[in-house]
This record gives structure tokens, C-alpha cells and sequence, in this order.
């Protein structure tokens, strides 16, 4: 489990380095909102359309250097995306990692999930690596953004060699053969509820690291340190939920675990839009980040519950489709940023996740 968390983190670094760099583009380069969200776009589209696809073909083929390949490509296009002129080449380049990201997750999903059997906690290490990367990148992102500009994406493309190449190694069998025969009845109508939470647990995500920064920036008056600080907790408090999620699964169920996390998010949410100054929303921000996991790894492991024949294609759309939904909807963040700042996309957020509440009443025990 070492080895697939470390390789998620690698991985879902790059999505994170997405909105961690907007606001640069936004800053460095003069991108209005609706330019700057259409990169969060280009990553949802490349991430997220591809992935049951891809799902199904590791389903029923030996794909064992999707995993590693994937890492590498999702590092390059988002490397060397910092460095491209012309905007158009730039949406290219984070698409081509958007794809990398795509190739990554139901292969190492599947893999994990093997490795995992049916803990929720074990399940929860591989998830918490994705969080993880997510942390990691505004935390080593901001300050080389603050001193190079957005050409500093380039400084983050050898961490993806390095572990593909690793990965490639070591042979890991990612997209490999079950390693036990896989049975049972998917159950696709619980799978549709489960996408549906997972859709407006996107929609929160995206919305919040695409804009957490500039809320700080241009509503709350800090400097771009703080607003760092503030996505670097929203990160923080991701792996905590991540993980916290994944022990009150094994204790209270998984549906039940679902509920809670989607529940505990909205006063937490509005709490952050009403707080003032620019220190104080910060706890909020880290309290926000574990609300909002604590549904993460135990949806991936429900989700494969429901589809057990199935494990590539449950991980390709909960770690990927659904997972990568919300950034279709970043224009319409965009425009609401572009009519009433960034305050107003925080105010729209506060009412997104009552949707996750009532799909959750619908949920079955596996």
C-alpha cells in the first residue's frame, strides 16, 4: 500500500498543481476568470472522459504500464504547460495531463484495492495519497510560483520520471489479471446513486481549491503567503479526512460514514463564507478539508462493492469521472466570479452539498 500511495500522491500532485497555478495565470499573465477556469476545464475533461473507458479495458486486459505511464505523462503536460506561450498551447498541455491522470487511476485503483481486500482503513492509505498530493502541491508550488512565475511548473516534472520509472521497475501488476476470481452481482443502481454524491463532492472540490486563494486575495485582503497557507490547510485537512474516514467506515459503515461527511459540510462551509479577517478562516479552511474526505476512500471502496466484477471501472469513474466532474462546471464558477468576486462562488458552495445530503438517503448497504 506504500508503493500505491506514494504513487498517488505523485500523481494527483499534478491536479493539484492546476489550481494551485490559476492564480498566477490569473496574476502572471492577465487571464480573466472564464480563461483561467477554462485550464481547471481542460484537466476535468482530459482526467475525467476517459476514464470509464479505461476502466473497462483494465477490466479485461493486462495493462501493466498504465499506471506508470500515466504519472509520467500527467507530470510532463502540466510541467511544461507553465512555460507555453500561447494559450491554446497551454489548454493543450493540462489536457495531455489531464490524460495522464486518466490512464493512472482505474488501473492503480483496482490494483490497490486487491492489495487492500476488504479493509475501508487499508483502502483509505491509497485514497489519503491522492490527498496528499493535492497538499503537497500548493505547499511546494507557492513559493516557487511567488519566485519564478508560472515557468516554475518545470521544476515539477522530474518527480514523475522518477516514479514511473520506479514503478516500472518494480514491475508492479497495476493493471494486471485479478489476483483472485472476482464475483458477485453489480448492482448499478446504488453505483448511480454513489456517482451522483461523488459529482457534488466534486463540484465542492473544485470550486474550493480553484478559488480558495483568490477569495483570500481579493475578498479577505491578504497577501499571496496566506492565501497559500489557506490551501495548504484546505490540503492538510483533506488527508486527515481521508484517513478519518476510512477507520469510521470500519467502525460505523460505510453508508453511514457517507452521510456524515456530507452532513458535517455545510454549516462548516458557511461558517468560512461569514468569518472575517484573513487569520482567523484559516482553521475553518483545514475543517472544511476534512469534511469534505471523510466520504473520499469509503466512496471508492462502496463503489467497488457495488460493481465487485467490476473493480476497474468502479475506480475509473468514483477516482475519475465523478471525481473530475466538477471541474466541467469551473466556467459557470468563472462567471459567477466574473459578476460578484470570489465571495460569491464561496456563497453558491454553501448550498451545493444539500444535493450530496439527500442522494445519501438513497444509499444501500453493500
Amino acid at each position: 500500500m506504500r508503493l500505491w500511495a506514494t504513487a498517488h500522491a505523485v500523481d494527483d500532485m499534478y491536479q493539484g498543481l492546476v489550481p494551485a497555478c490559476v492564480p498566477y495565470f490569473v496574476l502572471d499573465r492577465g487571464y480573466g476568470y472564464v480563461a483561467a477556469t477554462g485550464l481547471t476545464l481542460a484537466a476535468a475533461i482530459g482526467s475525467s472522459i476517459p476514464q470509464p473507458f479505461i476502466g473497462m479495458a483494465v477490466d479485461r486486459r493486462r495493462l501493466d504500464w498504465f499506471a506508470p505511464a500515466g504519472v509520467a505523462l500527467a507530470g510532463i503536460g502540466l510541467g511544461l504547460a507553465g512555460l507555453a506561450g500561447p494559450y491554446p498551447l497551454v489548454l493543450a498541455l493540462i489536457l495531455l495531463s489531464g490524460l495522464g491522470v486518466a490512464m493512472f487511476h482505474p488501473a492503480a485503483g483496482k490494483g490497490a484495492r486487491e492489495t487492500a481486500g476488504d479493509s475501508a482503513a487499508a483502502m483509505s492509505v491509497f485514497a489519503a495519497g491522492g490527498s496528499v498530493g493535492f497538499f503537497l502541491a500548493p505547499v511546494l508550488a507557492t513559493p516557487a510560483l511567488m519566485a519564478m512565475g508560472v515557468g516554475a511548473t518545470a521544476l515539477f516534472i522530474p518527480p514523475a520520471v522518477l516514479v514511473a520509472f520506479v514503478m516500472l521497475r518494480k514491475r508492479t501488476r497495476t493493471a494486471a489479471g485479478p489476483a483472485k476470481a472476482r464475483t458477485g452481482t453489480d448492482r448499478w443502481g446504488p453505483f448511480a446513486v454513489l456517482t451522483g454524491i461523488e459529482v457534488v463532492r466534486s463540484l465542492l472540490w473544485v470550486g474550493i481549491i480553484t478559488f480558495i486563494e483568490l477569495y483570500w486575495i481579493r475578498h479577505l485582503g491578504s497577501g499571496h503567503a496566506v492565501a497559500g497557507i489557506a490551501l495548504a490547510g484546505f490540503m492538510l485537512g483533506s488527508v486527515i479526512g481521508t484517513l478519518l474516514g476510512g477507520r469510521l467506515a470500519d467502525r460505523f459503515g460505510a453508508v453511514r460514514t457517507t452521510r456524515i461527511g456530507g452532513v458535517a459540510i455545510i454549516p462548516l462551509l458557511i461558517l468560512l463564507r461569514v468569518a472575517p479577517g484573513e487569520w482567523a478562516p484559516l482553521a475553518l479552511a483545514l475543517a472544511v478539508g476534512i469534511a469534505i474526505n471523510i466520504p473520499f476512500a469509503v466512496l471508492v471502496k462502496l463503489a467497488q462493492d457495488y460493481l465487485p466484477t467490476r473493480p476497474g471501472t468502479a475506480a475509473g469513474v468514483t477516482l475519475g469521472l465523478a471525481m473530475s466532474a466538477g471541474g466541467l462546471f469551473a466556467p459557470a464558477y468563472g462567471l459567477i466570479a466574473e459578476a460578484h468576486g470570489p465571495e460569491g462562488v464561496f456563497t453558491v458552495l454553501c448550498v451545493v452539498p444539500v444535493a450530496a445530503v439527500v442522494l445519501g438517503i438513497f444509499l444501500k448497504r453493500p
